[in-house]
């Protein structure tokens, strides 16, 4: 279940398109097909895992720093609202996120969830499941992340959401077909790296991930791409550096660079592969200057105008 669309505030410069942004363009074209954004305002996972809670303000923290951002006339971007979440019930919370998922896939809509912990992961890809999107057809999952978040526990957690999809995914007859993107060495066990290896995971270190290795990193993603037919995204805010993003639940002790994480947003968001994205783990308790809530705005903008430029060039 869903609430509605929260009210959006932002600067102002005047009347016309010229002057178009986040806040003014927020469901201004009903029935459009476009980007869609899900509100999912829980931190259950990140406690049960141990983390620092706070990430169930994330949604309305990159809402905020979202609503002054510029956006070109033929971008559409709806608001769905918030998934309601309800004291430690992260399991109804999941399914109803995946309710509201699966109805903007129906809908012809390119949903973008705004975590929430990491535990927003396996209710995102419970709604790509249920769409019907995937069926006969190959999904990759990519995840930008210090940490393969592959773990065995007895309830789900933001440490589990992978390793419960790829349990989805064999009930489904699929591969899992998985890959991270800046996983941090020390913040991993080897038991870990050897759940990793045993589930086919393909990875690149937050060290191989610097800008110098940018190109590498490119394609790195266009080879995972190529191997699949439906691409979710899912993007972890503690794969930055700390400075650029302290407010985590757990902060990166190296981190990939903002610029060599907005390429690959930029690469990913023009491919028509996307179905899916999400961005977690924005704590708002312990960001500074607002600055971890600027960069993941940025990052749901960057995607935004890709995946709006690649549907003009198709002529959508």
């Amino acid at each position: 279940m869903s609430t509605s669309a929260p009210e959006w505030t932002g600067r102002t410069d005047g009347p016309g398109p010229e002057h178009r942004r986040w806040h003014s363009a927020i469901n201004e074209s009903p029935g459009a097909a476009g980007v869609s954004l899900i509100g999912f305002p829980s931190d259950i996972g990140v406690r049960r895992n141990g983390g620092r809670p706070g990430a169930q303000a994330g949604p309305g923290a990159i809402r905020a720093a979202l609503g002054s951002f510029a956006i070109q006339p033929e971008v559409v971007v709806h608001d769905a609202g918030d998934v309601a979440v309800a004291g430690d019930a992260l399991e109804a919370a999941q399914d109803g996120l995946a309710e509201a998922v699966a109805a903007q896939l129906g809908a012809g809509n390119l949903p973008f969830v705004l975590g929430g912990g990491h535990e927003t992961a396996y209710g995102s890809y419970l709604g790509l499941a249920r769409s019907g999107l995937l069926d006969g057809r190959r999904l990759g999952v990519l995840n930008l992340d210090a940490h393969f978040d592959l773990r065995q526990a007895e309830r789900a957690t933001s440490g589990t959401p992978f390793r419960q999809i790829a349990a989805g995914e064999a009930e489904r007859g699929a591969d899992f077909t998985y890959a991270v993107i800046g996983i941090s060495q020390p913040s991993n066990t080897g038991a870990l790296f050897a759940t990793a290896a045993e589930l086919g995971v393909r990875h690149l270190l937050d060290l191989d991930c610097q800008e110098r290795h940018v190109e590498n990193v490119v394609e790195f993603v266009r080879a995972f791409i190529a191997g699949v037919d439906a691409l979710y995204l899912s993007i972890d805010l503690d794969v930055l550096p700390a400075a650029q993003a302290p407010g985590v639940s757990a902060p990166s002790t190296l981190g990939v660079p903002a610029g060599v994480v907005i390429e690959v947003c930029r690469l990913v968001g023009s491919d028509p592969k996307l179905v899916l994205a999400d961005v977690t783990e924005l704590n708002p308790t312990y960001d500074i200057d607002n600055r971890t809530a600027r960069i993941a705005a940025r990052l749901v903008h960057t995607i935004a105008m890709s995946a709006a430029d690649r549907s003009v060039l198709e002529g959508r």
